[in-house]
C-alpha cells in the first residue's frame, strides 16, 4: 500500500482511463478525489465504490479551463485533506477531424484543445503547487499520448497539445524540483468503453499497426501510474505505454 494515508487528485476521474487511474491509486491506499467537469454522477458513483482508504474518497467539480473553479477546488481540498500527495492531469478533449482537411479544424476546437490539454494541466499545477510542495515528496502525472510523438492521432491540434504538454513536463520537472516530480504518462490507443463502441473494423486496423498486436487495456495505464509512483528517482520523464506503436 505506497500510497496509504496520502491523497491524490485526479482531473477527469470520471472517463475511461480517469476512473482506471481512480480504482489504481485508491487499490494502493490512497484517498482518491474524482475530479470532473460535467460528470457528476459518474463521479460520485466512482467515489463511493473505490477500495475503502484511511479518509474518505469525494467526487468534486474541477472544470480545468476555469483557473477560478481550480483555485477554489484546491481551497476545498486543502480544507478537507490538508494535503496532495498525488496529482493526475487526466482531463482532456478531442475530436475525430481528418489531418488533411484544415478548415474543419476550426478556431473554436482548436482554442478548446489547447486550453484543456495544456492550458488546464498548468492550471492545475499552479493551482496545487503550494499544497504539494509541503508534502516533501510529491507527484505530478501528465496523462499525454504517444500522438505527441507519432503525430497521429485524432486531429493535428490534438497531436500538437499533447507534444507541448510533454515539454511542459520537463519544464515544470525543472523548476518544481526537488519537492515536487513531474512525469508524463503516454498510451497508445486505450480500448476504453469508447474506443469500443467505434468501427471494429477501425479498431482491428489499430491494433493490427501496434508491434503487440493488441490496444492498451484501461487498468494498464492504471499500473503505469503505481509504476511511476515508486520510480523516486524519475522526473521530467515521457513513460510510453502504447504496445511499441512508434515502432509500427
Amino acid at each position: 500500500m505506497p500510497l496509504r494515508d496520502k491523497v491524490a487528485i485526479v482531473t477527469g476521474g470520471a472517463g475511461g482511463i480517469g476512473s482506471a487511474l481512480c480504482r489504481a491509486l485508491a487499490g494502493a491506499g490512497a484517498s482518491v478525489v474524482v475530479g470532473y467537469n460535467s460528470s457528476r454522477e459518474d463521479a460520485e458513483n466512482l467515489a463511493r465504490n473505490l477500495p475503502e482508504s484511511s479518509a474518505p474518497h469525494s467526487a468534486l467539480c474541477m472544470p480545468v479551463t476555469d483557473s477560478a473553479a481550480i483555485l477554489a477546488a484546491a481551497a476545498e481540498i486543502e480544507r478537507r485533506y490538508g494535503r496532495c500527495d498525488v496529482l493526475v492531469n487526466c482531463a482532456g478533449t478531442t475530436r475525430f477531424v481528418p489531418h488533411s482537411a484544415l478548415d474543419e479544424l476550426d478556431d473554436a476546437l482548436i482554442d478548446t484543445i489547447l486550453a484543456t490539454n495544456v492550458r488546464g494541466a498548468f492550471a492545475c499545477v499552479r493551482a496545487f503547487r503550494p499544497l504539494m510542495a509541503r508534502t516533501g515528496d510529491a507527484l505530478v502525472i501528465n496523462v499525454s499520448s504517444t500522438a505527441a510523438v507519432t503525430a497521429m492521432g485524432s486531429n493535428v491540434m490534438y497531436c500538437a497539445s499533447k507534444a507541448a504538454l510533454d515539454n511542459m513536463t520537463k519544464s515544470l520537472a525543472r523548476a518544481l524540483a526537488p519537492t515536487i516530480r513531474v512525469v508524463s504518462l503516454a498510451p497508445g490507443l486505450v480500448d476504453t468503453d469508447f474506443i469500443k463502441k467505434m468501427d471494429p473494423g477501425w479498431r482491428d486496423e489499430q491494433a493490427a499497426r501496434t508491434p503487440l498486436g493488441r490496444l492498451a487495456s484501461p487498468e494498464e495505464i492504471g499500473r503505469a501510474a503505481l509504476a511511476i509512483v515508486g520510480m523516486s528517482f524519475t522526473t521530467g520523464a515521457i513513460i510510453p505505454v502504447d504496445g511499441g506503436r512508434p515502432l509500427g
